[in-house]
């Protein structure tokens, strides 16, 4: 898979305590990385990285990456051949409260980790992982490509435009040349198992329906273009794996999307899931129409870059992806943690055993 490119490399995560970190970690174990983690906390109890006993499958490290003298150092220690930069604050409601948070973990955080590379000057490999929200959502109907104008209205949009500028100069300035590739990722909502985070629509989901408790939800025809977080995750590892191979790619940004069709409004996501768990319909869910911030409500991305140049596309449906969630979080409340890693690997294996048979070029395996 991937070539083998990630086999026996040095890869460091920053964010590797976070939902997608945890992911992303655990599929690079597999991949047979030497795999390095960094991230200021554990964001969330329960968290996917305590669950899958992380800490002692890879070499993690408590730093937050706003403290740039002890990233520097950490960086020239390792020396990785990969770096995936996913530590930032995620969520547009937190964003509200604290935008210099924000600001400062997702902005300067990420120059943080380019100033660093900058410094060190070794060959390195980098995708910085931003959002779909970094672009100018004027909420129309079609996907938004690479080229189009980045901005955001609420601080957490804001910081990722913000952010794919400062990283976009880095190149411009220091990389075009040097021993240092860099790109950057945009990714939309992603759904899987794991993910426990506050004020967020799956997690909210999960916690009350363990309880057999409904759960309130406030804008129901919101439409989000939900995809499995390992969608996007393989996305990332191509574009990994493309930087490291050629330098043609180096300085690109690439969008990850679901398939075109596969807008859902977050009633019918849950309903979705709540039928592959079973619910009888009182224990399902409230809706609650008033909102006290702004939230886009329609925003999507186009992916034809990522499918000419990387050869990327997805490959899981809309009802597979909430049928692998629903499932994995079946497995943590009724089992505990007792296989939850078997599971975890069985799924990202589930997941490239479907890409393979959809024909897609990283997950084909060599031929010697």
């Amino acid at each position: 898979m991937f070539s083998g490119i990630y086999k026996s490399k040095k890869v460091l995560i920053t964010g590797d305590t976070g939902f997608k970190g945890s992911w992303l970690s655990a599929w690079l174990y597999m991949l047979g990385a030497e795999v390095y983690g960094l991230a200021k906390d554990i964001p969330s109890s329960p968290s996917m990285f305590e669950c899958l006993d992380l800490a002692s499958k890879i070499r993690h490290e408590f730093i937050d990456i706003r403290d740039f003298d002890k990233l520097n150092k950490v960086i020239r220690q390792i020396k990785p051949d990969f770096v995936f930069h996913l530590a930032a604050q995620t969520l547009v409601g937190p964003s509200y409260q604290d935008p210099l948070e924000t600001f400062s973990s997702n902005i300067m955080g990420a120059c943080h980790v380019a100033e660093a590379l900058r410094l060190s000057a070794h060959p390195c490999t980098a995708v910085i992982i931003s959002s779909d929200k970094a672009y100018e959502n004027v909420e129309w109907t079609w996907g938004y490509r690479e080229n189009d104008p980045l901005g955001g209205s609420d601080p957490y949009s804001a910081s990722k435009g913000a952010m794919e500028i400062a990283i976009r100069s880095y190149y411009r300035s220091f990389f075009r040349q040097g021993p240092v590739r860099l790109g950057t990722a945009r990714a939309g909502n992603v759904i899987g198992g794991g993910d426990w985070a506050e004020a967020r629509i799956v997690p909210d989901c999960v916690r009350s329906w363990s309880q057999g408790q409904p759960v309130l939800i406030r804008s129901p025809k919101a439409t989000r273009p939900w995809q499995h977080v390992l969608e996007p995750l393989s996305g990332y590892l191509l574009q990994g794996m493309a930087l490291h191979t050629d330098p043609a790619f180096n300085g690109e940004a690439f969008n990850f999307g679901p398939f075109a069709e596969q807008n859902y409004t977050v009633l019918e996501l849950l309903t979705t899931i709540a039928d592959c768990w079973g619910l009888a319909a009182d224990k399902r869910f409230e809706v609650q129409q008033q909102t006290s911030f702004h939230e886009a409500g329609l925003l999507k991305v186009n992916c034809d870059k990522a499918l000419h140049l990387l050869g990327w596309r997805p490959c899981m449906r809309f009802e597979a992806a909430a049928s692998m969630t629903a499932g994995w979080y079946a497995h943590y409340y009724q089992k505990g943690l007792e296989g939850l890693w078997e599971l975890t690997i069985h799924q990202i294996e589930q997941y490239m055993e479907e890409a393979a048979a959809a024909g897609i070029a990283w997950a084909r395996p060599l031929v010697h």
